[in-house]
């Protein structure tokens, strides 16, 4: 799946850097932004939007300011959330000025306001319902998918004005089931919240199991009630060059990692 270069913004500033885009979203200007087009260096090269990373500040600043130039809006209109790991979305009018608030998902209805969020295996999502005006974006680990942030960004785009059979919704690159080992552990707290889990587990070596967390996060996209779902076949861990990975820097030993970021924003210019 190729890297799309953004279009270029009305006042010409900018037209990457790249990113991956999903066809349920066509109508909503969006990006699923990995590696390429920013200036950070070594094991942060080179678009780290992450902020908790410990890259040079000032290369995450100028990155996000390209990731927010691409949408044609300033780097402080480029907005998300200090994420936990939890079932919390919020709804948001206008930039913060002060703390980001502690939750996993954002809602908005504004127009020119870049909602994001933060992967680096985990699964970002973006929701949209462009009839009604309204999007989300959601960060889905295997903890918070479990907790239900999926179903509570549905449940406040649904308040905010949208209809959940309107609603649709693409998984950005995260970590595939091929990549994701874990432990017997793992799968028994899944089996606990419900028998029927087990399909998304398969054998691996010795007592490992292989965990499918895109299909588990499409699956409760379905239950949700959204109609148009789309997974992009992109596994964080085995595409290196183009996308930042938490396990992949622990196996290296690399000692901190990038973020990719996934953006959506209501514009007249898609």
């Amino acid at each position: 799946m190729p890297l799309e270069p953004q279009p270029a913004a009305a006042n010409g500033i900018l037209s990457t850097p790249p990113s991956w885009r999903a066809g349920v979203l066509a109508g909503v200007k969006h990006g699923f932004f990995g590696r390429e087009g920013g200036v950070s260096t070594g094991i942060y090269a080179s678009l780290n939007a992450g902020t908790g990373s410990d890259d040079d500040p000032a290369n995450v600043l100028e990155n996000r300011r390209r990731i927010a130039a691409a949408f044609g809006v300033e780097r402080d209109h480029l907005v998300g959330v200090h994420q936990v790991h939890s079932p919390t979305v919020v709804f948001i009018e206008e930039p913060w000025t002060g703390e980001r608030p502690r939750a996993d998902a954002l809602v908005t209805t504004t127009p020119n306001l870049a909602i994001s969020i933060l992967t680096a295996d985990c699964t970002p999502i973006l929701f949209a319902d462009a009839q009604a005006g309204v999007i989300g974006a959601a960060h889905a680990g295997w903890r918070g998918a479990i907790g239900g942030v999926i179903e509570s960004t549905v449940r406040l785009m649904e308040e905010r004005g949208a209809q959940r059979e309107r609603i649709a919704a693409a998984i950005g690159p995260c970590i595939h089931q091929a990549s994701y080992e874990v432990g017997p552990e793992f799968e028994a707290e899944f089996l606990a919240a419900d028998a029927n889990y087990a399909r998304y587990f398969v054998p691996g070596a010795g007592d490992r199991r292989l965990f499918d967390l895109p299909k588990f996060c499409a699956d409760r996209l379905s239950a949700a009630g959204a109609m148009q779902i789309e997974t992009l076949p992109l596994d964080t861990y085995t595409h290196a060059t183009q996308l930042h990975s938490h396990r992949r820097s622990v196996h290296e030993k690399a000692g901190d990692y990038g973020r990719n970021c996934s953006v959506i924003m209501l514009s007249d210019d898609v």
